[in-house]
């Protein structure tokens, strides 16, 4: 099973998407945008710059998880991934995001 992009209106009434794997598990969360087609926009610029080693940032947060952050080339956050224990379950991730990006179907839920 392929992965999808979920495309949806958050209860702030912003735009969102999150990339799911083709096991239906949540790899990326996508930032609010005002509207649809500014989403669509950072859904293209997820597929663009997940191709990219240095488009990830790997960082741990305040309780020791290990996360990381797509940013765009103008250096802003397309979205994030979950926290994982390890850094090699991080990277795993990120491998995960370019594995299912590729022929992502776009779904508005």
């Amino acid at each position: 099973m392929a992965g999808k992009f979920e495309v949806y209106k958050d209860k702030g009434g912003m735009y969102r998407f999150r990339l799911k794997a083709g096991n239906g598990q949540v790899i990326l969360t996508g930032e609010g945008y005002n509207s649809k087609s500014s989403c669509l926009d950072g859904i293209e610029s997820v597929k663009k710059n997940s191709k990219k080693d240095s488009s990830f940032e790997i960082y741990q947060d305040k309780k020791g998880e290990y996360r990381f952050r797509l940013k765009a080339t103008n250096g802003e956050t397309i979205g994030h991934g979950e926290g994982y224990s390890k850094r090699s379950g991080c990277t795993r991730g990120i491998e995960s995001i370019r594995k299912n990006v590729a022929n992502a179907k776009i779904v508005e839920i």
